[in-house]
C-alpha cells in the first residue's frame, strides 16, 4: 500500500544540521499493525509526518497505492490528508464543545458534508469502538481510553485505508492502552479491504501488541521485525 524509498530528511536549528531521516526504506501493507519506536530523536516523529504527507522529504519518493505523492500539488495533498489517511493524536484533540458523535463526523463536515448525512456513520463507528451509550457525551464527560476511542472513531469517518497514531497510548492508563492497542490491531486485522495502520510509541509494551516493529535510531532503521504468531 505505502512504499518508502531512500527518504531522507535534515532540519536546522540552532545553525546546526540534524539529519533527522537518512535513506529509509520501508513497505507498509493493507492489513498490518506496525509500530516504530525508537529513542528521542531517532526520527520518529519526521517518519510518521512524512507518511501522512504532513511533511516532504529533502529525497527518496513516497508511493501511496501506486501513486508518486511527491507529484502531488497542495490541492491533491489536501485531498490526500483528508480521505487517505486518518490520524489520531496524543492529546486526542476532540473538540470540548461537541459531543462525541459530532466530533467523530467532523471530518464529513470539512469534507462539506452535514451533521445530519454525518450522523448515522457517526454512530455506527462508536458502535465499533463500544462508545455507543457515549455518543451525546461531551469529551469532560468521559475518561482519557474514552476519549480516545472517540478519536480513533473520528480517523476513520472518511473511510480512511491508511491510520497513523502518535503515541495513542501516550496519555492512557496500562489497562487503557492495552485496550486501545487491542482496537487499532482489530481496524487492521478485520476490515474487510484491510488497512495498514502504523503507530509510533515508546511503550515497549504496546509495540509488542503490533505485528511488526520498526526500530529507528539515528535516522536509520536499526531493526525491522515481525511478530511470530
Amino acid at each position: 500500500m505505502l512504499e518508502l524509498r531512500g527518504i531522507s530528511k535534515a532540519y536546522s536549528i540552532g545553525g546546526q544540521t540534524v539529519q533527522a531521516l537518512d535513506s529509509v526504506d520501508l513497505t507498509f501493507e493493507a492489513g498490518t499493525f506496525s509500530a516504530i519506536v525508537g529513542p528521542s530523536g531517532a526520527g520518529k516523529s519526521t517518519l510518521l509526518h512524512i507518511l501522512g504527507a504532513l511533511d516532504t522529504p529533502d529525497s527518496g519518493s513516497v508511493t501511496f497505492q501506486g501513486q508518486d505523492i511527491q507529484s502531488f500539488g497542495d490541492n491533491q495533498l489536501s485531498e490526500f490528508r483528508r480521505h487517505k489517511v486518518g490520524f489520531v493524536f496524543q492529546f486526542f484533540n476532540l473538540l470540548p464543545t461537541m459531543s462525541a458523535w459530532e466530533n467523530v463526523a467532523l471530518p464529513m463536515l470539512l469534507d462539506g458534508g452535514t451533521f445530519r448525512a454525518a450522523k448515522p456513520r457517526a454512530l455506527e463507528l462508536l458502535e465499533l469502538v463500544d462508545l455507543q451509550n457515549r455518543a451525546d457525551h461531551r469529551p469532560s464527560q468521559m475518561s482519557g481510553g474514552q476519549m480516545q476511542r472517540v478519536a480513533v472513531a473520528r480517523a476513520l469517518m472518511m473511510d480512511a485505508p491508511l491510520i497513523l497514531a502518535d503515541e495513542p497510548s501516550g496519555n492512557l492508563d496500562s489497562k487503557a492502552g492495552a485496550q486501545l492497542m487491542s482496537l487499532l490491531a482489530r481496524i487492521a486485522h478485520e476490515d474487510s479491504g484491510g488497512r495498514a495502520v502504523v503507530t509510533v510509541t515508546h511503550n515497549v509494551a504496546a509495540a509488542a501488541a503490533t505485528d511488526r516493529v520498526v526500530t529507528l535510531q539515528d535516522g536509520g532503521i536499526r531493526s525491522d521485525t515481525a511478530r511470530v504468531s
